[in-house]
């Protein structure tokens, strides 16, 4: 079962290293605030142009993944507490982890 925070977004938690993810490009990391996880921010992806590809919300630990298209990605948060932003280069089938410091 999928479960969706509303606004049609799967809800979002870690994915482990090591995780199949067999011919998927999957985008990952954390949302931080310092060195504490930072919750409930919106993380959206943008490819290479700069256009909106899609948002999800992170979870209470500060977890986001996307499912994407290999190449180069930006990966932003926005929160209540600050905004920031992450590049990550994405080039085949596996786990691309980006953390994203916002202040």
């Amino acid at each position: 079962m999928i479960v969706s925070d509303g606004c049609g977004a799967p809800a979002q938690g870690a994915v482990v290293p090591g995780e199949d993810t067999g011919d998927q490009v999957v985008v990952t990391g954390k949302v931080f605030a310092g060195d504490k996880p930072v919750g409930g921010a919106y993380v959206r992806l943008l490819n290479a142009d700069g256009d909106f590809a899609g948002e999800v919300q992170a979870s209470a630990d500060g977890d986001f993944r996307f499912y994407a298209a290999p190449g180069a990605w930006t990966v932003r948060a926005l929160h209540r507490s600050g905004n920031g932003e992450a590049s990550v280069q994405a080039e085949g089938p596996g786990l691309h982890q980006v953390a994203i410091a916002v202040a």
